[in-house]
C-alpha cells in the first residue's frame, strides 16, 4: 500500500501494535548505526497528567553525517532535524507510522534536490517497520 500524503506528512498503516512498531523501528535504526536520540511517549505523559489518548510515541533519530549537509545548505532545516517518526493508534485501533515527506522538507527549507537522499531513508524505515 502506498503511503497517504497530506500537508507534507506521509502515513502508512502498521500491521503491528504501537510498541512493536516502535521496537521494529529502533532495531532497524540501530542496525543501520543511526542514533536514536529519544522516544517521546506522548500517551504515557498524557496519562501522568490525568488525560487519556490513544497510544502515541514519537521516535527522534538521525545521522549527523547525513543531516549536517542539509543544515549547512539551508540552516532552517535544523527546525525539522533530527528526523522523526510518529507511531500512533487511531480511534479505530489502527496503528499508523507518519513522517515529514523528504520532498516537502526540501520545498520548505530550500535545500538542493541532490540532498533529499540524505533523509530519504525515513520512508524505507517506516515501510519496513509497518510491514
Amino acid at each position: 500500500m502506498e503511503p497517504i500524503f497530506r500537508n507534507g506528512i506521509q502515513s502508512r498503516p502498521s500491521k503491528h501494535s504501537v510498541n512493536e512498531t516502535v521496537a521494529r523501528i529502533r532495531t532497524t535504526l540501530e542496525a543501520k548505526k543511526v542514533t536514536v536520540f529519544a522516544i517521546v511517549d506522548h500517551s504515557g505523559e498524557a496519562l501522568k497528567a490525568g488525560l487519556q489518548m490513544p497510544d502515541t510515541k514519537l521516535i527522534i533519530f538521525g545521522n549527523p553525517a547525513a543531516g549536517t549537509p542539509l543544515m549547512l545548505s539551508a540552516p532552517s532545516t535544523a527546525l525539522d532535524l533530527p528526523l522523526k517518526l510518529l507511531v500512533a493508534e487511531d480511534s479505530k485501533a489502527q496503528v499508523w507510522v507518519s513522517w515529514n515527506a523528504p520532498d516537502y522538507l526540501r520545498e520548505r527549507h530550500g535545500f538542493s534536490s541532490d540532498l533529499v537522499g540524505n533523509i530519504g531513508v525515513v520512508e524505507k524505515i517506516a515501510t519496513e517497520a509497518a510491514s
